[in-house]
């Protein structure tokens, strides 16, 4: 499996960008993780640079539409082959600019995606 990135990484374990660290562990799939502050989830580091990313393949998003756009430039620059808009992250907007960079645009739920070996 390819690398993924799971924006808007939390630790509270009760919230869904956290479950999903620990499903994509779980399956074994490479993950990192961005965050506003850093810790540990699973054996993933949370990260508050983006620079520090590298060979993402998927970005899975956390992130409401409004908190997005401060980062449509550095997200467009990890040149990922797909982001993924998870429920509550729907955003038509960076929609158009990720499908203009060559970037897969995918309203889905990480979490089904991968109960159901879709991921």
């Amino acid at each position: 499996m390819k690398k993924t990135l799971v924006f808007g990484a939390s630790l509270n374990q009760n919230r869904y960008s956290n479950l999903a660290i620990n499903k994509l562990r779980g399956k074994k799939i490479e993950t990192t993780a961005f965050g506003l502050r850093e810790g540990t989830v699973a054996d993933v580091e949370i990260k508050t640079d983006l620079e520090k990313f590298r060979n993402i393949h998927t970005i899975t998003l956390y992130l409401n539409a409004k908190r997005q756009k401060a980062y449509y430039e550095q997200i467009i620059e990890l040149k990922p082959q797909r982001v993924i808009f998870n429920p509550g992250t729907e955003n038509p907007e960076f929609y158009t600019l990720l499908r203009n960079s060559k970037i897969k645009v995918e309203e889905a739920c990480t979490l089904v995606l991968l109960a159901t070996n879709q991921y």
